[in-house]
C-alpha cells in the first residue's frame, strides 16, 4: 500500500518559494571555471608537498653531518651548506693518482683513489668515474694503513650481498662495479672519523694506432648525459643517487649521474706519471691538453705532468711517431697460460693511393648535436667541422644536415647535389645552429639511415656529437637494423666524449671514430677523416690458421678497414702458431699477407686481452638476437677465470675486523665529480636543474601556486555573493 507523507502537499512558505525562484543559477562558463580553479588549488597543493618532501628529505640526508663554520675549515674541503645557512658539511675528499706503464701494444696502469673523511663521523663514499672503453679491469687492493687487502672477483650480486654485509657490520669493506664499458663505481665503506682509505686498481688498455701514430688515452671527466625514457615509480635513498631518475630507457640511471661539483673551486686533483718503452727511435712525443715533462733513462721515457696536479676536467691523450723508417709493418705478442697460448696481431695492410680513376659520387648526410651538453665551445668545434667537411663535397656529390636536441631537423627533405647555392645554403643554416635542450638522438639516426638513396651514390653518415646519452644499446639496435649499404662515421666533440658510445656505434656503422676536442685540431682532425673517406676500403678480411691448431679468433668477424687502420686480432690456440694468412678486397682488387708467429714477443697480459675481446664480441652479440642468458653464463665464466670486471663481474675486498662501532651509524656520501672544461652546467642540465638545486626557489614557487589559487577561489565566491545579493534586491 503507498503511504503518502502528510506534509507532502504542504504548502512552502512565500520567502522560500521566492528564494529558489530568483537564486541566481550558474552558467555552464561558471562552473568549468569554479573546477578549473579547483583543479589549479590541488595540483598547486600537490606540487607544494612534494617540493616540501623533498627539500625535508634533502635535508635529512645530510642532517646527522656535523656541522661546522667556514673558519673551521683548516684545509681545502668541498663543503654543502646546511639547513642553516651560516654552518656547512665537509664532503669526502678524493685525489687520484695514475702510474702507467707503456710496453709494446699494451699499457699497464695502476690508479689510487685516495678517500678521506674529513668529519668527526663514519661515512661510505661512492665515486663514479670513467676509464678507457677497452680496459680490462683486473685487480683492486683497499689499503688500510700499512694493512693491504686483496680484491676478489666475484659474481656481481654476490659481491654487492657480500658488501651490503660487510657494511653492516662495520667492517671496512670496498665495490668495484662496471656501469658501462668505460664508466665505473667505487664504493668505500666504513671510513672512521679523520680516516684515509686508499683503493688501488690495476687495469691494462691497448694502444691505438692509426696512420702512423700510437695514442693513450685516460678519460678524467663525465659529460652529463641524458637519460631518455619514463622515469621509474620507485624509492631510492638520495645519498646513493645521482641528479637523475631511473627510467624505462636506463634503468640505472640514478647509479651513473654522479652530482656536478658547481663551486668555482674545482675538485678531485689527478696526477699522471707514464714510464714510455716504445721500442723504437721516436719522431714525436707529445700531449694533445696537458703539458708534460719527459727524460729518457736507457729505452724508457719517463713523463709527468708539468703542474704536477692536474683538475679531473678532461681526458689526458699522449701521443708519439715513431721515425718514419721504423714505423711498424705488423707486431706479434704472445703470452702461456696453463695450456693455452695467446696472442696478439697487429698488422698494417699496405696504403696505397687514393682512387685511380672516377671517384664514386657520395651522398652524404652529415648529423650535428645541438643538445645543451654541446653548448660553447663543444658547438664551436662541431660547427667549424661541419663547415669544412662541407668544403670537402664535390659537384656530383649529394648531401643533407639533420641537427637533433629534443626535436630533429633537417635542411632538406632529400639530399640534394652539392650545387654552389645549396652549399651556400648548408653554410648559412650551420651558421645558425645553437646548443640546447636534450638529446633525443635516436629520431636523427633513423632519419639518416633510411634506405631510400641511390643505388649509384656511396651512403655515408657523418656523425658530430659528444654522445652524451645512457641508453646506448637502443641506439646500437638501431643501427644494427637500420645501416643497410651505408657507412657511419662517428666525430667525438668536446673534453671529454662518450668514448665507448662513438667506438662502438662506428663498429656497428662499419665506419670509424675521429676525436676532436680542441678547435686548433679541427683542419687536422677532418683531413684525416677525408684521407679516409677519399680512399679505398680493406673489406671481407678473413683470417686463416694451421689446420691442426685449434683457434679462437676475436674478433671473429673483421671490420673494414681505412686508410691507416691496422688488423687487431685477440688469437686463443691449443699449441703455438707457426703462421696466420690475413686476406681481403681492396679497391676490387684481392689482397693477402702471411705473417710468421715465431718470433713473437713474449708480453704480459694478452690472455687477458684476449678475454676482454671475446667478452665485449658476446655483448655486441645481443644485438643480433643471441640469447641473454647463454651470453650472460659464458661472460661470467670468462670474467672469473681470467679476474675481470665485466657487466655481470666485480671486484669486492672486506677487512675480517669490524672497525665501526656497533652504535656509531654512518652516512652515504656520492662524491661530486667537474664539469668537463668547456662546458656550461645551465646549458648541459637545462632550466630543471637550476631549480632542483635550489630548495628556497622550490618552496617560493609552490607558495606563490598556493596563494594564487586561494585568491581566484576567493575572487569567485566573492563574484557567486555579489551576484545573489543583487538577485535578492529584485525580490520584492
Amino acid at each position: 500500500m503507498l503511504t503518502i507523507n502528510k506534509h507532502f502537499f504542504k504548502r512552502r512558505p512565500r520567502r522560500e518559494y521566492l528564494d529558489d525562484k530568483y537564486k541566481p543559477k550558474k552558467s555552464g562558463l561558471a562552473i568549468w571555471f569554479q573546477r578549473l580553479i579547483m583543479t589549479v588549488l590541488l595540483l598547486a597543493l600537490a606540487l607544494f608537498l612534494l617540493l616540501l618532501t623533498n627539500q625535508v628529505y634533502a635535508n635529512n640526508a645530510t642532517s646527522e653531518l656535523p656541522q661546522i663554520t667556514l673558519d673551521k675549515i683548516s684545509e681545502g674541503s668541498l663543503v654543502v651548506k646546511s639547513a642553516n645557512g651560516n654552518l656547512y658539511h665537509q664532503m669526502p675528499l678524493l685525489r687520484t693518482v695514475v702510474d702507467m706503464h707503456v710496453s709494446g701494444m699494451i699499457s699497464r696502469n695502476h690508479v689510487k683513489q685516495y678517500f678521506k673523511n674529513p668529519n668527526d663521523s663514519w661515512i661510505e663514499a661512492i665515486y663514479v668515474f670513467p676509464l678507457p672503453e677497452n680496459s680490462a679491469v683486473d685487480h683492486m687492493r683497499m689499503r688500510i694503513g700499512n694493512r693491504i687487502i686483496e680484491g676478489e672477483i666475484k659474481e656481481k650480486q654476490e659481491a654487492k650481498r657480500l658488501y651490503k654485509k660487510a657494511q653492516k657490520e662495520g667492517k671496512k669493506t670496498a665495490l668495484i662495479e662496471q656501469q658501462r664499458p668505460n664508466l665505473f663505481t667505487n664504493q668505500v665503506a666504513n671510513i672512521g672519523p679523520g680516516e684515509t682509505i686508499v683503493i688501488e686498481i690495476e687495469y691494462q688498455q691497448t694502444l691505438h694506432y692509426d696512420q702512423g701514430n700510437f695514442s693513450l688515452r685516460f678519460p678524467m671527466a663525465i659529460t652529463p648525459r641524458y637519460i631518455p625514457g619514463k622515469a621509474i615509480n620507485e624509492t631510492i635513498p638520495l645519498a646513493e643517487s645521482g641528479w637523475a631518475h631511473n627510467t624505462l630507457q636506463v634503468p640505472d640511471a640514478s647509479s651513473i649521474t654522479p652530482f656536478i661539483n658547481n663551486n668555482k673551486q674545482k675538485i678531485n686533483p689527478v696526477s699522471i706519471k707514464i714510464d714510455l718503452k716504445p721500442g723504437f727511435p721516436l719522431e714525436n712525443l707529445f700531449s694533445r691538453y696537458h703539458t708534460i715533462n719527459k727524460h729518457q733513462t736507457n729505452d724508457i721515457i719517463h713523463i709527468s705532468l708539468t703542474e704536477g696536479d692536474t683538475y679531473s676536467d678532461r681526458d689526458f691523450e699522449l701521443v708519439w711517431t715513431p721515425e718514419s723508417n721504423h714505423t711498424p709493418k705488423a707486431a706479434v705478442f704472445n703470452e702461456k697460460i696453463k695450456n693455452n697460448n695467446f696472442q696478439m696481431v697487429m698488422l698494417v695492410p699496405p696504403g696505397g693511393d687514393k682512387f685511380s680513376g672516377q671517384p664514386l659520387a657520395r651522398d652524404v648526410t652529415y648529423i650535428i648535436d645541438t643538445s645543451g651538453s654541446m653548448y660553447g665551445v663543444s658547438m664551436d668545434q662541431a660547427k667549424q667541422s661541419l663547415l669544412i667537411a662541407l668544403d670537402r663535397l664535390r659537384l656530383h656529390d649529394k648531401f643533407n644536415i639533420i641537427q637533433f636536441n629534443s626535436v630533429t631537423d633537417q635542411l632538406f627533405s632529400n639530399s640534394k647535389m652539392a650545387s654552389f647555392q645549396n652549399i651556400l645554403s648548408a653554410k648559412n643554416y650551420v651558421n645558425n645552429l645553437h646548443a640546447d635542450g636534450g638529446t633525443e638522438m635516436a629520431p636523427a639516426l633513423k632519419l639518416a639511415l633510411k634506405n631510400n638513396h641511390e643505388k649509384n651514390y656511396v651512403h655515408q653518415v657523418i656523425f658530430l656529437t659528444d654522445g652524451s646519452v645512457e641508453n646506448e644499446t637502443a641506439l646500437f639496435d638501431i643501427i644494427h637494423k637500420s645501416l643497410g649499404n651505408s657507412r657511419l662515421f662517428t666525430i667525438g666533440i668536446g673534453s671529454a666524449p662518450n668514448s665507448y658510445f662513438m667506438r662502438k656505434a662506428a663498429k656497428f656503422g662499419r665506419g670509424s671514430f675521429t676525436y676532436i676536442s680542441n678547435v686548433n685540431e679541427v683542419h687536422e682532425k677532418m683531413s684525416s677523416l677525408f684521407a679516409k673517406l677519399e680512399s679505398p676500403v680493406m673489406t671481407d678480411i678473413q683470417i686463416h690458421t694451421e689446420d691442426n691448431i685449434t683457434t679462437e679468433v676475436w674478433p671473429n668477424r673483421i671490420p673494414d678497414l681505412y686508410h691507416g687502420e691496422p688488423v687487431v686480432l685477440a688469437i686463443r690456440s691449443d699449441k703455438p702458431l707457426n703462421e696466420i694468412i690475413v686476406s681481403g678486397t681492396r679497391a676490387l682488387s684481392p689482397w693477402s699477407a702471411k705473417l710468421q708467429l715465431n718470433n713473437s714477443k713474449p708480453s704480459n697480459g694478452i690472455g687477458a686481452f684476449w678475454a676482454r675481446n671475446k667478452i665485449s664480441a658476446l655483448s655486441d652479440s645481443l644485438h643480433e638476437g643471441a640469447d641473454k642468458e647463454r651470453v650472460r653464463s659464458e661472460i661470467i665464466n670468462i670474467a672469473l677465470t681470467h679476474h675481470l670486471v665485466s657487466k655481470h663481474t666485480s671486484l669486492i675486498a672486506v677487512d675480517k675486523t669490524p672497525a665501526r662501532p656497533n652504535h656509531s651509524k654512518f652516512n652515504t656520501h656520492q662524491i661530486p665529480v667537474n664539469l668537463p672544461h668547456g662546458q656550461s652546467t645551465k646549458q648541459s642540465f637545462g632550466r630543471l636543474a637550476q631549480t632542483a638545486t635550489s630548495a628556497e626557489l622550490n618552496l617560493l614557487f609552490g607558495i606563490t601556486l598556493l596563494m594564487l589559487a586561494l585568491a581566484l577561489t576567493i575572487l569567485l565566491r566573492s563574484t557567486e555573493n555579489t551576484l545573489s545579493g543583487s538577485s535578492e534586491k529584485k525580490v520584492v
